[in-house]
């Protein structure tokens, strides 16, 4: 890890590489206030741009290979990271060329494989999903599947709570060091599986009442990430992570006439 030893006054550096919002609920724009709403700074590299707002994704446009390139290294070479999330990377160059720059990077990885939006829109194109499996899977401390990702990614297809397992072994099997399986479209109370195979830890939270779920992927995995970035262990993390989104799910408020968001600074009071 870089920097363990952080200067006195710098907070810990966490780098989102993921698509833009254009809504503010998720994606890059989730990614760096949840980052700041947990004491660490974050740093961006923009791999698409998509328009999008509480109804749905009305397009997007993946940025060039060399733009995410040089995004990276001028963040990486010069400031430096404790951990990295990524997020939407839309094709099978950008996953791939991802993916390179991670294996080179000493720093906790966590990979959030996005495929679909909120409202059930294409973010990664069919012919990349085998490019996440075997080039950006590997790379990852920790890859954080909804159920609909495990199935894109494995097959499997998880009803109840007793299918977790399953579908933990199968992203295993794909090479990431830990798999959080986020359970959260069974009914009941929302469960997550975290595992890397011999240590199982269940995180479980009562189920809110609100449909202003937008961009708790995102929050999710930005929240692990800057916990990795703080010094925490995995398991450690992900505890961290689970309690803050449950509470920004909480506050979640309405935004447009559709989805609005999780409220990544629910627990600054500043609402």
């Amino acid at each position: 890890m870089d920097d363990v030893n952080l200067p006195a006054g710098r907070p810990p550096l966490v780098l989102t590489v993921a698509g833009s919002d254009s809504g503010g609920g998720a994606g890059i724009q989730a990614d760096l206030k949840t980052m700041l709403a947990l004491g660490t700074h974050g740093m961006s590299v923009i791999a698409a741009v998509t328009a999008q707002n509480s109804l749905g994704v009305q397009g997007y446009w993946e940025l060039p290979e060399e733009a995410v390139r040089a995004q990276y290294r001028s963040v990486v070479d010069d400031i430096g990271v404790q951990a990295v999330k990524t997020g939407m990377l839309a094709s099978t160059a950008l996953v791939e060329t991802v993916a390179e720059l991670l294996a080179a990077t000493p720093a906790p990885v966590v990979v959030d494989p996005v495929g679909v939006s909120k409202h059930g829109d294409a973010l990664l194109a069919s012919d990349a999903v085998a490019a996440v499996r075997t080039k950006l899977l590997p790379t990852a401390t920790v890859v954080t599947p909804n159920l609909d990702e495990v199935a894109q990614l494995t097959g499997v297809r998880v009803t109840e709570e007793d299918g977790l397992r399953e579908a933990a072994a199968a992203v295993l099997a794909h090479g990431p060091r830990w798999v959080l399986i986020k359970g959260g479209h069974l009914p009941g109370e929302a469960v997550d599986l975290l595992t890397d195979g011999t240590e199982d830890h269940w995180l479980r939270a009562p189920r809110h009442d609100n449909r202003h779920t937008h961009g708790t992927g995102c929050t999710l995995a930005s929240a692990l990430a800057a916990s990795l970035a703080k010094g925490l262990d995995v398991p450690a993390a992900a505890r961290a992570a689970k309690e803050y989104v449950t509470g920004a799910i909480a506050a979640g408020f309405p935004l447009g006439a559709g989805l609005g968001p999780v409220d990544h600074g629910w627990r600054l009071g500043i609402r």
